[in-house]
């Protein structure tokens, strides 16, 4: 009897020192989309499997930022969750005011200086330390299109920027809308990136959108670019005005439209609506960039949390992102690439595979970029300021090119 009695104690012990190991993660995201909402419950599971609660807090909203206007509130507050996603340079920012926590020993004891390109690791980083982990590199510069619309059109594919021009005039004189867009400021800067990237090149973009080269940012390139970019405005039809990414996604995928300039999060779409690479779907650079990979990084920045079981809750978050099992699960749900090295290709497919070669040969051939249009080249400051100025002259009709390069220029000097 007083043998069971002990029992009985010892087991009750054991069930509190479980709960009150046992915590709760609030995670901060905008993965809404299908092929990003299945995504992101990858991770949920994983995380409740190690016996942890997961609070999700989704922001709907593409680009991110309404996501960050609540981030902002919540933490001003004293009361910013445990985890939120948040790209590039703003991991900086946040690490500077002093709310991220220290992931070093999570990061040593998982060898994530080995398992991570030292491109991803540095953006992990403040002051010289892991305060984010990575679940994906996207590719910015891809060009999605139907075959079956460009068969009935007898039309080809474009591979650069003149070739796209003369396709989506034959497209639209055949009753197709060319290009799938949403007119939201991010898309248009995300398209006006890779009509930068393809007729300058990665040494013009990084001058202009990394070092914010003046001269550059004036020059004649970016003329014929934010030309040819407000060119692209008739084949775009005009219910385009706030639509989501998704929804534009999916006018390729049915059909209505021929193509979409979008980042490999669209394949998550193609994924979740049951269709095949190179058969349903076909997946290249953008025009003109074969060559080049700008990249895009989504990462969950962990914030300094007081309670030990949240701590250790978030922990245990930080360290199942980074598993193989986790990575290859997510970005095949995803339609990005794994952030870790030597993952096991067998399971993605050819589109992922092109992504992986590109990335590496890009890396190999200084041919990797970061994207201005997704928080990686820049702070935010100098983002929007660039966003404001694509966007008013995509949606003008009383700017010149030259007009818009001059603005441009003088933004960006303002906003450094």
């Amino acid at each position: 009897m007083k043998t069971l009695k002990a029992f009985a104690t010892g087991t009750a012990l054991s069930l509190a020192v479980s709960a009150a190991v046992a915590g709760e993660v609030e995670v901060l995201h905008y993965l809404t989309s299908s092929g990003e909402a299945a995504a992101i419950n990858v991770l949920k599971q994983e995380l409740e499997g190690s016996g942890h609660g997961w609070k999700d807090f989704a922001v709907a909203g593409g680009g991110g930022e309404s996501a960050m206007t609540v981030l902002k509130s919540r933490a001003i507050s004293g009361n910013p969750p445990s985890a939120a996603q948040i790209k590039g340079l703003d991991i900086q920012e946040w690490g500077e005011l002093g709310f991220l926590t220290d992931l070093d020993d999570i990061a040593k004891a998982g060898n994530w200086d080995n398992l991570l390109p030292p491109v991803v690791s540095k953006v992990m980083k403040y002051d010289g330390k892991y305060v984010a982990v990575p679940v994906n590199v996207h590719r910015v510069n891809w060009l999605w299109a139907n075959p079956e619309v460009f068969r009935k059109a007898g039309v080809q594919i474009p591979t650069s920027w003149d070739q796209f021009i003369e396709s989506a005039k034959a497209l639209k004189a055949a009753g197709v809308i060319p290009l799938a867009h949403g007119g939201q400021a991010w898309q248009d800067a995300t398209l006006f990136e890779a009509v930068a990237l393809g007729l300058g090149g990665s040494e013009f973009y990084r001058k202009a959108f990394v070092e914010h080269d003046e001269a550059t940012l004036k020059g004649e390139t970016m003329v014929k670019v934010f030309s040819t970019f407000k060119s692209l405005r008739e084949f775009i039809d005009p219910a385009s005005s706030g639509r989501d990414w998704n929804i534009a996604t999916s006018m390729v995928i049915n059909g209505e439209a021929a193509m979409q300039v979008m980042g490999d999060w669209a394949k998550g779409e193609f994924t979740a609506a049951g269709k095949k690479p190179g058969v349903d779907y076909v997946c290249l650079p953008a025009p003109d960039t074969s060559g080049a990979f700008t990249f895009n990084i989504d990462s969950f920045a962990m914030f300094a949390l007081s309670d030990e079981s949240g701590q250790k809750a978030q922990a245990d978050l930080s360290r199942l992102v980074m598993e193989p099992k986790f990575q290859e699960t997510f970005n095949l749900n995803k339609g990005s690439i794994p952030a870790r090295l030597g993952m096991d290709r067998t399971p993605f497919d050819a589109c992922a595979h092109a992504s992986m070669d590109a990335f590496v040969g890009s890396a190999a051939t200084d041919n990797l970029v970061p994207s201005f249009a997704h928080g990686l080249a820049t702070t935010s400051r100098v983002q929007g300021a660039i966003y404001d100025v694509v966007t008013n002259f995509f949606n003008s009709d009383d700017q010149s090119a030259e007009q818009a390069v001059d603005k441009l220029a003088r933004a960006v000097k303002a906003s450094i």
